[in-house]
């Protein structure tokens, strides 16, 4: 694979260590962009999958936990969103046409991280949407020695209209031609952080993280999403419904699910604990849905946990482990 210079940004008064960061192109000639950081002596290599809206720079402090903890992290834009190539016209809403489009990007990061010549072993990091995309890729032999997921959405919280309806309206819209528009409820053409106030949010606890997320959204707007489309949510649930259907791979993993979690199906994800032998859920008492950029206790929680299964120490509890 052919990897080129990519640009990365850094807020004024970061010290996390810049990533390295390349172009990337998928199968169906789509341009994405991955970022590397690499440990001093690393001895494995994250596989970072990120959710919905989210982009490379967002996890540069967790790549600084793992990074001193001896770990690689590679992660990437998925197709829509970050600076990956936009789906249509409207750069805002959230789309996808295919729900398995995404495993092409997930091709594309595997090819490079082998390009890059990453050590082993490998091991899946998911949160939200990458949870959904990241089950799949292990369903189709993701090259990880574990996995652990951060509120993977394996079902979507659309209470209280029930699947049924919610499918029905996201059909009905692709056959008016709207299906690439911003489904009402999903924040428009707006950015999260930037339109809800930090007392109503779903996503942290933590203001220090979130101020960090409305800092990064002000600096670079151009990396941010709107709300999710017609079309992302038809095929979002029908992706779900289609993985729920199958048997969990064989390997350990362990799973996060904040106790105030609203944005993903938290029975959804107990199910398939449930019924994966190798699987382990850590519950976090008041945790939202970013329990990676929640309160420091809580992300060391899930860190520490983390770090214990991939036989690399511990994380801390100071902010982002620090």
């Amino acid at each position: 694979m052919s990897l080129s210079p990519a640009p990365f940004h850094q807020l004024p008064d970061c010290t996390e260590s810049l990533p390295e960061a390349y172009w990337v192109s998928t199968d169906d000639n789509l341009r994405l962009r991955i970022a590397l950081w690499r440990a001093k002596d690393a001895h494995a290599t994250v596989l970072l999958f990120p959710g919905r809206t989210e982009y490379c720079e967002k996890y540069a402090p967790v790549a600084a936990d793992l990074t001193r903890a001896g770990l690689n992290v590679l992660t990437i834009d998925w197709r829509g969103q970050g600076m990956a190539d936009r789906m249509q016209d409207d750069p805002r809403p959230g789309h996808i046409e295919d729900f398995a489009l995404y495993q092409l990007d997930a091709v594309a990061m595997i090819e490079a991280a082998a390009g890059l010549d990453l050590p082993d072993p490998w091991h899946l990091l998911a949160h939200s949407m990458g949870g959904t995309i990241g089950l799949a890729a292990l369903l189709n032999g993701l090259p990880v020695a574990s996995a652990a997921f951060s509120a993977p959405m394996w079902g979507i919280n659309h209470a209280p209209m029930p699947r049924s309806i919610a499918m029905g309206l996201s059909n009905a819209a692709g056959r008016l031609k709207r299906g690439g528009r911003a489904a009402l409820g999903t924040g428009g053409s707006g950015t999260y952080v930037m339109d809800e106030p930090f007392r109503n949010n779903l996503l942290t606890s933590d203001s220090d993280a979130w101020a960090r997320l409305l800092r990064e959204a002000a600096h670079w707007p151009e990396l941010t999403l709107g709300g999710a489309s017609y079309r992302w949510i038809s095929q979002s649930l029908t992706e779900c419904a289609r993985l729920e259907s199958l048997a969990s791979p064989d390997l350990p993993v362990m799973v996060s699910l904040g106790s105030r979690e609203r944005v993903i199906s938290g029975p959804a994800i107990r199910k398939r604990v449930a019924n994966w032998p190798d699987a382990n859920l850590i519950e976090i008492e008041g945790g939202q849905h970013e329990v990676l950029f929640d309160t420091p206790p809580r992300r060391a929680q899930f860190l520490d946990a983390f770090l214990a299964q991939t036989g690399s120490g511990q994380a801390g509890s100071g902010p982002t482990g620090t």
